[in-house]
């Protein structure tokens, strides 16, 4: 009896290595998953502050909280078991649905240029898709909405590079580690989001720091230059990622042709790159990484400010007669 259960013992033992073997390999498997997309989730987190500023203080932590569900909801409900299904069943509709989400993002990064370009004709063009209402809450609704909807291409790439970066291996094991990488990404992003917005409640609360405490004087002199440096990192990060969604969807739709034969345009783009890195070898990295992004951006901001009339003119007439007049898919 007693042999009997040091035998059963020593089964659990060997299961409890097994299983902590297979979450070490998720946990690994996820980490360098999640360094593959790195890139996007830089320009995901430079995308997202944009929808909060103009918004009153105690309703930013909400509505970052509200993307970040939504979010979460995204890659976990969404994305992750229709990124598994389809690379098993579909592969092949995988890159025309990421040309799709990365024709959106040209669309909504180039909104944003012609905005600062044309403001009266881009006023013209926002009054058709967004909603007709003052109420505050209404439209908090739909710049979340709008969040959310960005958010979900952005995490279709973070998730489809990630994917693409696991080995094979069990359906069980992809799953648990594309989770890892959903769940860490989005709050490391909203995290960091968070911590922008309200820096600058932080610089006042340090401002405010009375000079017979401690340290109180560079409290209040730190508490200051967060004050006034934060406005401009929000519009610095306000261009970087309207720039981030251009030149992300711009790249989308150059691989997606690419993949479909049409090579020439990331040849192109890819030559060019070439040429000007090895002519600054010393910084041929950074410079093929800038020209590349380059010519995604301007594919991106030609193929945005096309989009631009067909949305406000064919696709929101269309998605408010069959889906009512409140929901469109250009509304932020």
């Amino acid at each position: 009896m007693s042999a009997g259960l040091f035998a059963l013992l020593d089964d659990v033992a060997g299961i409890a290595k097994v299983a902590a073997s297979s979450i070490d390999d998720v946990v690994r498997h996820a980490a360098k998953a999640s360094a593959k997309s790195a890139g996007v989730v830089i320009d995901d987190a430079a995308v997202t502050p944009r929808f909060v500023v103009g918004f009153a203080a105690e309703r930013e932590l909400p509505i970052i909280a509200k993307i970040a569900k939504g979010s979460l909801k995204n890659k976990l409900l969404f994305l992750l078991p229709a990124a598994l299904l389809l690379s098993l069943f579909a592969p092949w509709a995988v890159m025309p649905l990421l040309m799709l989400g990365g024709a959106y993002l040209c669309y909504e990064g180039a909104e944003k240029v012609f905005e600062a370009l044309f403001p009266h004709q881009a006023h013209s063009h926002e009054k058709k898709i967004k909603p007709d209402s003052d109420d505050p809450k209404v439209l908090e609704e739909a710049k979340v909405a709008g969040a959310i909807r960005t958010d979900f291409i952005l995490s279709a790439e973070i998730m489809a590079i990630s994917l693409a970066a696991l080995p094979e291996g069990s359906f069980w094991m992809r799953a648990f580690a594309l989770a890892l990488v959903a769940v860490a990404i989005t709050a490391g992003v909203y995290g960091a989001v968070a911590l922008i917005v309200k820096a600058d409640d932080v610089g006042v609360a340090l401002a405010a720091n009375p000079a017979e405490y401690f340290g109180g004087s560079l409290s209040r002199k730190t508490g200051k230059g967060i004050v006034l440096a934060m406005p401009w990192l929000l519009r610095v990060l306000a261009l970087v990622g309207t720039a981030a969604m251009i030149w992300v969807g711009g790249g989308i739709i150059l691989h997606g042709l690419e993949e479909f034969g049409v090579g020439a345009p990331a040849h192109f783009v890819h030559h060019l790159a070439e040429k000007v890195g090895h002519g600054v070898p010393a910084m041929a990295g950074f410079l093929e990484w800038l020209v590349s992004a380059i010519g995604s951006g301007i594919l991106g901001l030609v193929l945005g400010f096309a989009l631009i009339p067909v949305v406000g003119k064919v696709i929101v007439p269309v998605w408010r007669r069959v889906f009512g007049q409140r929901k469109s898919p250009g509304a932020k």
